[in-house]
């Protein structure tokens, strides 16, 4: 790298030439921003133009994600030759023949050192383990989540990515805003503390990250999460996406809606995930589409109505239900297939959830049956 900093690599997948990332000392987006100056002569600029586009492209050296300066986002498709996954499967081999004698001096040293998470070598900190995260009281629930959507590749490297709230709304250049208890600020940006959040855990600059400014957030703008009782964590992943999913629309629309106000913290009552309008990482990675199908039995109408989905939620079939003695053989094991399969079953509606069919113009007992139309990239 020109400033010779091994803190976030990224290699040009045009030159092979390794700079450093955009929040370091950004000589990777300025390798491509120097290709796509223009040159004088007229047979010059043309031929500028035809490798221009060659310098757009790069690759983390940590996460082996891949990222488009021109499109200013990631990249998840491949060439017909599958060269990205090839450039991916280099660099491993390059990582593991590298590191393999030295990680197995660290992991012989840590268990000769009572699970130290640090280990010093010619003076620099080296990180052994993984970042964890603190329990506040109660807020395993949110921890377990943040830890899974952290482990996401498109989606993580995507806020990471992000800059601080302030450099992104173009306010006081250079600043960055936190917000934290002891300031008190009355708007909150969710989008920004779960940024700095997934930022921590993977610094791995420490053994545990607090994740108390983000919950201070949570509790502003998701009244149901005050406090420390248990929660259900299903629930908060649902909550969570969908006002990250609402706070990004507003930074895609240019509004000044980024910054999620206290007064303006209500979330529409049904159970639904708000997913309409712009798309967003959210829905990229976790929008599907549900089709329900309706029959009428005495005509035979047909009525198919199209759903947006963040998530799924499966009921354990009837039949591995019914508890058991210790006595008792254990029964068959219930499967996710075996609840996807009772979820898409043909189910005929009772008396209490008749059909208003519209050719029969009265209610009428029909059939019911779900199809997955469109999958996420993750479903949960």
């Amino acid at each position: 790298a020109v400033c010779r900093s091994n803190k976030s690599p990224w290699v040009c997948l045009t030159c092979s030439s390794v700079h450093c990332g955009r929040y370091v000392n950004g000589h990777a987006k300025k390798h491509y921003e120097d290709a796509q100056v223009p040159l004088a002569s007229h047979k010059q600029f043309e031929k500028l133009e035809r490798e221009k586009t060659q310098h757009t492209v790069c690759m983390d050296c940590s996460s082996y994600s891949t990222f488009c300066y021109r499109c200013d986002d990631f990249v998840v498709n491949d060439t017909k030759m599958c060269s990205v996954q090839k450039v991916r499967e280099h660099l491993q081999n390059l990582e593991n023949s590298a590191f393999t004698a030295e990680r197995h001096r660290k992991r012989k040293f840590l268990e000769n050192t009572s699970h130290k998470k640090i280990l010093k070598l010619n003076g620099s900190t080296t990180v052994l383990c993984a970042t964890g995260l603190r329990n506040l009281g109660n807020t395993c629930f949110m921890n377990a989540i943040l830890q899974s959507l952290s482990n996401i590749q498109q989606f993580c490297c995507y806020f990471k990515e992000l800059p601080a709230v302030e450099l992104r709304n173009g306010k006081t250049a250079g600043r960055r805003m936190y917000h934290t208890r002891s300031q008190g600020e009355v708007n909150v940006s969710l989008v920004e503390e779960f940024r700095k959040t997934l930022c921590a855990l993977w610094q791995g600059n420490q053994s545990a990250f607090s994740p108390d400014s983000l919950f201070y957030v949570v509790w502003k703008i998701m009244p149901n999460f005050r406090g420390y009782q248990q929660q259900d964590a299903h629930e908060f992943m649902r909550y969570l996406l969908d006002h990250l999913h609402l706070e990004l629309q507003g930074e895609l629309n240019g509004s000044n809606h980024s910054v999620i106000s206290q007064e303006n913290t209500s979330r529409p009552s049904s159970s639904k995930c708000c997913i309409n309008g712009a798309t967003t990482v959210v829905t990229s990675v976790f929008g599907g589409v549900l089709q329900n199908e309706v029959n009428c039995l005495i005509c035979g109408t047909e009525s198919r109505k199209f759903d947006p989905f963040l998530d799924l939620s499966l009921d354990i079939p009837s039949q591995f239900r019914n508890k058991r003695s210790k006595n008792q053989e254990n029964g068959p094991i219930c499967t996710l297939r075996d609840c996807l399969r009772s979820f898409t079953d043909l189910e005929e509606l009772d008396e209490t959830e008749l059909y208003m069919c519209l050719k029969c113009k009265k209610k009428q007992k029909s059939t019911k049956k779900f199809w997955i139309q469109k999958l996420p990239k993750v479903c949960y």
